[in-house]
């Protein structure tokens, strides 16, 4: 129950919130929490790009949306049948209610927006800089001839390994990928919806994946974002075989 905090805080920005997994008492939630904010939990950036470009296309919006949530409930229900550990139980002491003073509501935010700024803000910087470094290097073409290759298996054209790989830098700079590659012509509405599905679930952002690899240890950290890879391209696939199949034109 206490990990509804975490999810819920992804919505806004997984970093954040896979710090914020902290909070749970035992290992075991905490990866498993992990796991599901960098897996089916778009941040407020990438989910507004992702709304604006499925909001003329009802049945494909109810698609994403209903192949992100199963996504979330099985992956989430088989990893806590294989992680070990014990469930913890549920009991909380309830504080005394009282009125809050305007002082100290103001001192601890202060307090955790500075907690904020010191842990992310690195991390975000560090991510500008690796970007900078990628294209002035050429590192970043390599990295889309590669991601070419899964583009075309789940029926998208190359143009699309860009948006996918800056939306591994930042997940709002993939979804607006999408939408210029919309604008040009280049993706259908099954392309778009595929897109759109694969790229929610694809690599969390470089921030969220140092951070995972700092709460949860590299070794962790990198078999989450292995699983992940494969996953996400592999849901991509089968959404797009499903939609040829139904011979629905979104």
């Amino acid at each position: 129950g206490r990990a509804v905090i975490p999810l819920v805080l992804g919505f806004g920005c997984d970093t954040m919130a896979t710090m914020v997994t902290r909070t749970l008492p035992t290992k075991r939630e905490r990866i498993i929490a992990t796991l599901l904010l960098a897996l089916a939990i778009p941040c407020s950036a990438q989910m507004g790009v992702i709304l604006g470009l499925l909001g003329n296309k009802p049945l494909g919006l109810i698609i994403w949306l209903s192949v992100i949530i199963f996504v979330f409930l099985l992956v989430g229900f088989l990893a806590a049948q294989i992680m070990p550990g014990e469930i913890p139980v549920f009991y909380m002491e309830i504080p005394p209610l009282r009125l809050p003073h305007i002082l100290n509501i103001l001192r601890k935010t202060g307090m955790r927006l500075k907690w904020y700024f010191l842990e992310i803000l690195p991390l975000f910087i560090f991510a500008s800089v690796l970007i900078w470094l990628g294209q002035l290097s050429g590192l970043f073409k390599i990295l889309v001839k590669i991601l070419e290759y899964p583009m075309h298996w789940i029926g998208l054209p190359s143009e699309a390994a860009v948006a996918f790989l800056f939306g591994f830098f930042r997940r709002d700079y993939g979804a607006a990928g999408l939408y210029d590659l919309k604008k040009a012509g280049l993706l259908s509405g099954n392309q778009l919806v595929v897109a759109c599905v694969t790229l929610t679930l694809f690599l969390p952002c470089i921030a969220q994946l140092m951070m995972n690899v700092k709460e949860r240890g590299i070794r962790m950290g990198i078999a989450m974002s292995a699983f992940i890879l494969f996953f996400s391209f592999s849901v991509g696939y089968l959404v797009s075989i499903l939609l040829a199949l139904s011979k629905l034109q979104l």
